[in-house]
C-alpha cells in the first residue's frame, strides 16, 4: 500500500534535524534498497531551508508504516512536528512502472 508523508518540522527544529540528518537519510536508503522508499524530498521555506518532508513510500499496511515511524529519527527526535499521512493510488503510468 503507497503513502504520501508530508511532515512539517516543530519550529525550534532545525538544530535537531541537523543532528538527526545522517541517521535519518540512512534508514531512507536502507528502505530504499528494500523497495519500500518510493521518493523523498526536504520541504523549503522561503530562504531556501529545510523545514520539513515529503515522502511517497510502500508498506505492507497501516500497522508497517507506523511501526517504521516510531523508530523514525526525525520523530523520535522530534524533528517532525505535524505529519499528514494519506493513502495514495499511483496514475496508470507510474502504477506500470512500477510493475515492469
Amino acid at each position: 500500500m503507497q503513502f504520501v508523508i508530508i511532515a512539517k518540522d516543530h519550529a525550534d527544529a532545525a538544530p535537531r534535524r541537523k543532528e538527526a540528518r545522517q541517521a535519518h537519510l540512512d534508514g531512507i536508503a536502507a528502505l530504499k534498497a528494500e523497495g519500500k522508499m518510493l521518493y523523498a524530498a526536504a520541504l523549503l521555506n522561503d530562504a531556501g531551508e529545510m523545514n520539513g518532508s515529503m515522502i511517497v513510500c510502500d508498506f505492507a499496511d497501516n500497522a508497517a508504516l507506523e511501526a517504521w515511524l516510531q523508530k523514525e529519527p526525525y520523530v523520535t527526535t522530534r524533528v517532525w512536528g505535524d505529519i499528514d499521512i494519506k493513502p495514495c493510488k499511483p496514475a496508470a503510468p507510474f502504477a506500470e512502472a512500477k510493475a515492469a
